[in-house]
């Protein structure tokens, strides 16, 4: 081997090596950076709840425990609103333990079944005589094609027509408690999602994830209707995008399951997920804030489909007729 070609081979074992050694450190240098970044907003308000009354969907694990977590310690009455008790007690439980307030209560919700929405309603209706704060959190993502107990594609069923249902039994609850907020968790998902009145449950084409994203710009229609119905009543209607967060939404994903694990630091925490829902629960200036839409504690960018009026509409109209009820 000549000098030469020797020469160009350590030069270039050199370049690797040094290569090898730089990337470590630079990401070890941009490690906080990148994790402020990736942390987003954060709620700033102070607010104090004592004396209100809050539901928060799906609160036994995530973004929702967390979110119970921050009311709770402000003061509220918190109900920990979730299909598997023995977790929502759990969780309960701890809460109570940190926060202090033992006015956290667990009740049963199943929000894939419209007759355990309406025996939540009716016993809460009869025990609580406030509610300020309905945060409609919980969801599923990307189950394989399954229906509810109703007979609705699991997805727009739980994601949708369940919280629209349970923000109907509860309105007018919310009316009398005015000023009184309503916060709907949707997701930047939305812009990959269209609503497919033809065949809204999937039965002629379906794809777990587009349902996903079919589900979350129903949210976001759902809350630019509400919104627009309850002007003049003090109670507000506000969606969001809480940001990709470490939780166990991606469960029935094996592959996501295995991404979330891998890019685990370019995730939020289900602390850090929380943020926006706070901000859009407490902030004392959304007081009079309705119809919109955020993320990282901001308002954030709606998709044209997300702010198509005679869409909203329609989705109104026909969520009413699958689930029996009169909406005006």
């Amino acid at each position: 081997m000549s000098m030469e070609r020797a020469a160009g081979m350590l030069t270039c074992w050199g370049a690797a090596l040094g290569a090898a050694v730089s990337v470590p450190v630079l990401f070890l240098v941009a490690a906080p950076y990148i994790r402020r970044y990736v942390a987003g907003g954060q709620c700033k308000s102070t607010a104090k709840l004592d004396g209100k009354v809050v539901v928060v969907t799906g609160a036994n694990t995530g973004i929702g425990k967390e979110t119970a977590r921050d009311l709770a310690r402000r003061g509220a009455r918190v109900i920990v609103a979730c299909r598997d008790i023995r977790k929502a007690e759990a969780a309960a439980s701890e809460i109570r333990a940190e926060t202090g307030n033992q006015e956290v209560i667990v009740k049963k919700l199943d929000l894939a079944d419209t007759k355990s929405i309406r025996e939540f309603a009716e016993k809460f209706l009869a025990e609580e005589k406030e509610l300020h704060i309905l945060i409609n959190n919980a969801g599923v993502m990307l189950c394989p094609y399954s229906r509810t107990a109703d007979g609705f594609e699991m997805h727009l069923g739980v994601n949708h027509l369940g919280h629209f249902l349970l923000t109907f039994l509860l309105l007018e609850r919310l009316k009398q408690s005015a000023p009184a907020r309503i916060v709907n968790v949707s997701s930047l998902a939305h812009h990959g999602g269209r609503i497919r009145f033809h065949d809204l449950h999937g039965e002629k084409c379906y794809n777990r994830g587009l349902a996903y994203c079919h589900s979350k710009l129903a949210n976001v229609l759902f809350t630019r209707e509400l919104a627009r119905r309850l002007q003049g009543t003090k109670v507000t209607a506000n969606a969001l995008h809480p940001g990709s967060v470490r939780s166990e939404l991606v469960r029935h994903s094996f592959v996501m399951t295995w991404l979330w694990k891998i890019f685990s630091f370019f995730l939020k925490t289900p602390w850090e997920g929380a943020q926006t829902s706070i901000y859009c629960a407490v902030a004392e200036e959304l007081d009079s804030v309705t119809g919109q839409y955020f993320s990282d504690c901001q308002p954030a960018y709606v998709s044209p489909w997300g702010r198509d009026d005679e869409t909203a509409k329609k989705l109104w109209n026909v969520s009413c007729e699958l689930l029996g009820i009169h909406w005006d």
